[in-house]
């Protein structure tokens, strides 16, 4: 009701918007100023008073006659002159009818197009090939100067800073086009001709530059996209003048395509009618393919949007709607509040039919869920829009900074890029990360729904409030939002215990095998040019940035550190900030409580360093008490190339926090930290007894491993078979993660984690087991393919199956106040029941197969909402193809996304070739499954050993279709090519990849210079440590 109230108000008037139209009085489109505008301009009349009348008369009609001619030939010219303006486009078709934004909207463009004459035709070839000629000659001459024009430069010229956007759009949603008017507000640093601005994908439509109301125009001499650097140049006849403001007005046309960057279309289908909508996705360079515009993120400007659809529609962008003007024609125009500063990449708009859900918070923010209007009816959006006022109130009081905005609307899409957007003040999710169904949703459902939703949320501060100055340091929003998933779970679930406990295994485990090897990145890292920015959007940026940043806060200590930030924001909000602008906003605080510790000088050997130390800690043999502590750079493939020859391993110098204790069979002291920052050092432990043991990174609060002498090793091992509640939950998470990653590079006989897991038949708490499990998979697909496999598989088969006998299978009576309070207890009946059927528990397939066979008997779901993924796989690879098109048939119907998501991966479990590679070619149908989803459908099929080789073949097959489909969108291609080569691990795929490699060698360099590496450290360990370890396992079997 009050968003009607508000569309019916009229727009105020501005001064901006009377010159506006007064400007575009002279023409159709709006004429820029000069001689052409005067010379069509009114005259006044000159009379002569001592003329006779009839002498009068005839010299009239002379001049009425000379004048008429004038003004032709000065409309056939004007005409050329205004395609001129055009002529450089590579976008659609020109947009014909009015620049103005309602004359815009009234034919869209490409429609109604008269075919030119031969002679305006041959005039603008003319034109073009002179400007073009022009433009080659400019390029001559900055490169006799030995300088790169403006336009040929990685990053724009720093001259010129955007002040204010006034945008209004088209939208056409008939034919997915749009057509858009920007005026920006310019302010001159240093004198230049040259206006060099991004622009891609569109068709500019006519381009003027003008000084205040009373200088008038500055004359355009020509203007033209150059696409290799993605811009639109404007050359002027003169100078822009320092410190003065000039305002850019462009008008310009181009598609809503049909992928999912810029300005992209979705659909969805409702009552058996497809319904489609319009969305941005902008970061990190996609604003330009929308509007010409400063698309770098420390040019912050304000914006003023409008927007003009069909009223069957509504529109959305970052502020609320001020006013809404109706039209006779069926079309409506939402004019939209004006921003905050704030950069490009997360300004956004849509254009959807879609309803909402509402709430408001403590402070008085607005919160919306807007969605598919049956999933809105449903309640799906209900968790989400409740969880966000509490989370929008949580980050207001730990940050001490309010919410910027009025309003936040929270957009549930059926097709995004990635798991969500966090533009400022409308947040757009793909349905599976925001919409949940708690009659069928899992827990690990809705925590990866609260933990996307938290992550966006923290981005309102870190990123939109606060951004980073340059890419380089896209680890300073990123890496803050990824380690605030945990604190801000916390804080809605206490007693998960996400941030001590979870962050372990899902971030800080998952990225250092990533870190580990040789051709990792450092966190911070150079970014010269756009096609460099997508590769700092990586695991690195976020895992590795909220690792570092948790390391951070312990070694300050929490309340330190969160003083430090509230400070932080403070000082830079609405403005950018680089990492030393944080560094030293921290030193200051920890100064005011008395510390000194210069956060610049420990935190750049993180961050300005790939990879990670591994700690050794040796007993000294002949001194008491005394312990030999070195680091050095941890490596998975010791005979990897390094990244940068001249910087071998050993050059890698960290200053590390490490905390240690002592322990003995009944208790462990508290904890100490030393600061090593040498390659060797030796220091005194005071208790250390002959039997009494040593553990470092107390609670895995560090960013490294920790390696000990194999009697230290053998002491711990005993420690867990006998007690092993002495030693916390996080350490014993975190010795089983070590074990298994030091074995596989190297540095541990094979047989160690294989006997640190041999505790978990009496571990009750989730997050070992958690551990265990994560650390066994490598390992499993490492072995899947092998003669001996079942040796492995019986060995784990042991280690599981009391637990599993233990504790049984969940009921499907659970509701929200119990998922809740068993969630530990929950997730670890889960875990135990994935590997038991993983590995081939009789009992679990069967339990599995019952339960698929009642509910195709019966028609009705009785499967646990803790275990269905779990369920649909097993049935899949154990039963017969009547149960995969099953699965398949419910896949379709379904409309719940949760339930679409786990039938999808449950397809790719089957055992039968042709049904993986029936899927496989079904995957890149987007009218059968959603372009984000095909990425997963293919990785798993390369997950499983049956399908291994014909994803790996498919991929190299459809590697066109899918570079062309993913290689702009951040993550996906990188995430495509780990997922399907990081098992191979014999001699033939390694030279199978290299060679496919040579063959396409543009694009994705560092991810398949990452898949090389890890390949290759996959055959190097079964050329060194697979009998090693079979040895073992069945020596370790006959006892």
């Amino acid at each position: 009701m009050a968003l009607e109230e508000k569309r019916e108000k009229r727009p105020p008037v501005t001064p901006m918007m009377i010159e506006e139209e007064a400007a575009l009085r002279n023409g159709s489109r709006g004429l820029p100023p000069g001689p052409w505008a005067e010379a069509v301009g009114p005259r006044p009349r000159t009379t002569e008073r001592h003329i006779a009348v009839h002498k009068r008369l005839v010299l009239g009609f002379a001049v009425s006659i000379l004048a008429l001619l004038a003004v032709t030939m000065i409309a056939v010219l004007l005409s050329v002159r205004f395609e001129e303006c055009g002529a450089a486009a590579d976008g659609p078709p020109r947009a014909g009818g009015n620049g103005s934004l309602s004359g815009a909207a009234r034919q869209p463009p490409g429609t109604g197009q008269p075919p030119g004459r031969p002679e305006e035709e041959k005039a603008r070839g003319g034109e073009a090939a002179a400007a073009e000629e022009k433009q080659e000659e400019e390029e001559e001459e900055w490169q006799r100067r030995r300088e790169l024009p403006p336009w040929a430069r990685p990053r724009l010229p720093r001259h010129l800073r955007p002040l204010h956007y006034n945008l209004m759009l088209s939208a056409f949603m008939e034919n997915f086009t749009f057509s858009g008017e920007v005026n920006v507000q310019l302010e001159v640093r240093n004198a230049s001709r040259y206006i060099v601005l991004h622009a891609h994908r569109m068709h500019i439509e006519a381009v003027r530059v003008a000084e205040d109301k009373l200088a008038g125009g500055v004359r355009v001499a020509r203007s033209f996209l150059y696409p290799q650097t993605q811009v639109f140049v404007v050359v002027l006849n003169r100078s822009l003048e320092v410190q003065r403001s000039y305002n850019l007005k462009i008008i310009y046309n181009a598609l809503i395509e049909n992928e999912l960057l810029g300005f992209f279309r979705s659909s969805y289908v409702l009552h058996g009618e497809r319904r489609f909508l319009g969305v941005t996705q902008f970061s990190p360079t996609h604003a330009r393919k929308a509007f010409p515009c400063f698309d770098e993120p420390i040019y912050k400007a304000t914006f003023k949007i409008s927007i003009r659809h069909q009223a069957t529609y509504l529109s959305l962008s970052n502020m609320p709607v001020e006013t809404s003007v109706f039209e006779e024609d069926g079309w409506v125009t939402d004019h939209f509040s004006q921003t905050p500063l704030m950069s490009t990449y997360y300004l956004a708009w849509a254009v959807c039919n879609f309803t909402y859900r509402e709430t408001v918070t403590k402070s008085g923010v607005v919160v919306r869920l807007y969605a598919r209007p049956d999933a809105i009816r449903r309640g799906s959006g209900d968790y989400a829009l409740n969880i966000t006022r509490r989370l929008i109130e949580f980050y207001e009081d730990y940050f001490k900074v309010p919410y910027s905005l009025p309003k936040l609307d929270l957009l549930a899409v059926p097709k995004h890029p990635y798991a969500a957007m966090e533009n400022w003040g409308l947040s757009v999710f793909v349905e599976q990360r925001i919409l949940l169904d708690p009659s069928i949703s899992s827990i690990s459902y809705l925590l990866d729904v609260t933990m996307v939703i938290v992550h966006e949320l923290c981005h309102q501060w870190f990123g939109d409030l606060v951004t980073p100055v340059w890419w380089e340091d896209v680890w300073l929003k990123e890496g803050f939002a990824h380690y605030f998933e945990f604190v801000g779970t916390d804080y809605l679930y206490p007693g998960w215990n996400m941030e001590k406990q979870r962050f372990l295994t899902d971030v800080l485990h998952e990225v250092m095998l990533l870190d580990g090897l040789a051709s990792s990145h450092p966190v911070s890292q150079e970014v010269q040019q756009a096609t460099d920015i997508d590769r700092v959007f990586d695991w690195i940026a976020y895992k590795k940035g909220a690792a570092l940043i948790r390391m951070l806060a312990n070694f300050m200590g929490h309340s330190v550190f969160q003083m430090g930030l509230q400070d932080y924001l403070t000082i830079h909000k609405y403005g950018n900030a680089a990492r030393n602008d944080l560094w030293n906003t921290l030193s200051k605080a920890l100064k005011r409580v008395g510390k000194s510790v210069n956060i610049q000088e420990v935190m750049d050997q993180w961050t300005l360093q790939m990879g990670y130390p591994v700690i050794t800690i040796l007993g000294n043999e002949t001194t008491d008490n005394v312990i030999v502590i070195s680091q050095a750079r941890f490596v998975y493939d010791s005979d990897a190339k390094p990244k940068d020859p001249a910087l071998g391993d050993n050059s890698y110098l960290w200053q590390i926090p490490l905390t240690i204790a002592v322990g003995n069979t009944s208790h462990i002291s508290s904890e100490a930290i030393i600061w090593v920052s040498n390659k060797s050092e030796h220091h005194r432990i005071p208790a250390l007894e002959e039997a009494s043991w040593l553990l470092g990174n107390i609670n895995q609060t560090g960013y490294f491993r920790v390696n000990y002498d194999i009697r230290n090793w053998r002491l711990l091992i005993n420690q867990l078979t006998r007690n092993h509640e002495v030693i916390s939950v996080s350490n014993r998470a975190g010795l089983i993660d070590d074990a298994f990653n030091l074995a596989r590079a190297g540095y541990l006989p094979q047989n160690i984690p294989l006997e640190i897991i041999r505790y978990l038949s009496e571990e009750m708490d989730f997050l070992p087991w958690h551990a265990a499990s994560r650390a066994l998979y490598p390992l499993d697909k490492l072995l899947d393919r092998m003669e001996n496999y079942n040796i492995f598989n019986e060995y784990i088969l042991r280690q599981v199956a009391s637990m599993y006998l233990k504790l049984g299978w969940p009921t499907n009576n659970l509701n929200k106040s119990l998922v809740q309070a068993s969630y530990q207890h929950e997730e670890l009946r889960r875990e135990v029941i994935m590997l038991a059927c993983s590995f081939g528990n009789k009992h679990c397939h069967q339990q599995a197969a019952t339960l698929i066979s009642d509910w195709i008997s019966s028609n009705r779901n009785r499967i646990p909402l803790n275990v269905r993924d779990i369920v649909y796989c097993t049935g899949v690879s154990l039963m017969d193809e009547d149960v995969w098109e099953f699965i398949w048939m419910k896949f379709h119907s379904t409309t719940a996304v949760s339930e679409k998501k786990i039938l999808l991966e449950a397809l790719t479990c089957s055992d039968d070739r042709n049904l993986l590679n029936r899927l496989l070619n079904l995957s890149l149908n987007s009218e059968v499954v959603l372009d984000q989803d095909a990425i997963d459908v293919i990785i798993h099929v390369a997950r499983n050993p049956h399908g291994r080789d014909l994803a790996w073949k498919f991929f190299r097959e459809k590697w066109k279709i899918l570079n062309a489909r993913y290689g702009e969108a951040l993550f996906m291609n990188s995430k495509l090519i780990s997922g399907v080569t990081e098992f191979l691990n014999t001699e033939e795929e390694l030279r199978e990849l290299k060679n496919f490699i040579k063959s396409y060698e543009e694009g994705a360099a560092a991810s398949f210079s990452r898949a090389v590496e890890t390949v290759e450290a996959n055959v190097r360990w079964q050329r060194l440590y697979k009998e090693e370890l079979f040895q073992w396992l069945r020596k370790s079997l006959t006892h």
